[in-house]
């Protein structure tokens, strides 16, 4: 008849950190016997016999209390030693894998999270760069203006100056003319016109040189005034008060005269020299 292998039960007592007690039942199954069956039979009697007290002893051992609510000892493999205990939640997935250690700890591949302050930083220093880089760009641009405008200034006064000049000295020109000297002196007076005014002196300079050496004319001219009407780096118009002594065939001691003329000047392209115009006696 087939033999009956009995089974005991041990209550193992334990407990997790941060949780209640928990039993685990172990399964320990005895050994086969090594001889037949009439050898294990004849052993078993000779064996005295135990009392029944004690077999449930055996069976059972612990307190009653601590027994209640024992799982399956089928179930113990999966649950205990399994998945659940050691497996994927203690030691797997849960505690050191993907949350432990994997993707969440070290990053998706294991490596160390990259740190957080390094692109900040970098960030920053970029910024900074292309402010600098702004701010420079912005300085550059305000000097080229500022220096535009203070060229442009500059050279207009200077335009002006010159103009001014150049009126002042074409009014002595034209009102000091002496008989010594007439073709010196109105070839003077032509070199520093241009335009109307250059053309009407010319078809008059022959009266103009017969009427000196008649009349033994000697006119010196002084300027006493002059200032700029308008004026910009092309164009002026300036106004000239210019006293003279006129002596001639009728007043050899001489006598004085006031003139206050108006020239209208243009700057030669060429020369840069400024050159009448127009000129009128204004008063």
């Amino acid at each position: 008849m087939p033999i009956r292998r009995e089974r005991t039960l041990r209550v193992i007592k334990g407990a997790k950190s941060g949780g209640p007690a928990q039993r685990r039942v172990v399964t320990r199954r005895l050994p086969a016997p090594a001889g037949g069956i009439e050898e294990v039979l004849g052993r078993l009697d000779r064996e005295p016999v135990q009392d029944p007290t004690e077999v449930a002893d055996l069976t059972v051992v612990g307190d009653p209390a601590e027994v209640e609510d024992l799982p399956d000892p089928d179930a113990d493999g999966a649950t205990a030693d399994g998945a659940t205990a050691d497996g994927a939640t203690a030691d797997g997935a849960t505690a050191d894998g993907a949350t432990a250690d994997g993707a969440t700890a070290d990053g998706p591949d294991g490596a160390a999270e990259p740190d957080r302050d390094a692109p900040a930083g970098s960030g920053r220093r970029r910024a900074l760069a292309g402010l600098l880089v702004v701010l420079l760009a912005a300085a550059l641009a305000g000097a080229g203006v500022y220096g535009h405008r203070w060229y442009t200034a500059r050279a207009t006064e200077q335009a002006r100056q010159a103009a001014l000049a150049a009126a002042r000295q074409a009014s002595v020109n034209f009102v000091s003319v002496s008989a010594a000297s007439v073709d010196r002196d109105l070839q003077r007076i032509t070199a520093g016109a241009t335009g109307d005014f250059k053309e009407e002196f010319t078809r008059g300079q022959a009266q103009v040189r017969t009427a000196v050496v008649e009349n033994k004319v000697d006119s010196q001219g002084t300027v006493l005034r002059a200032g700029l009407v308008s004026g910009d780096r092309r164009r002026a118009v300036a106004l000239v008060a210019v006293d003279a002594t006129v002596r001639n065939v009728k007043a050899p001691e001489g006598r004085p005269s006031h003139y206050r003329i108006q020239l209208d000047l243009v700057r030669d392209r060429d020369s840069g020299a400024w050159l009448v115009a127009k000129l009128q006696f204004v008063g």
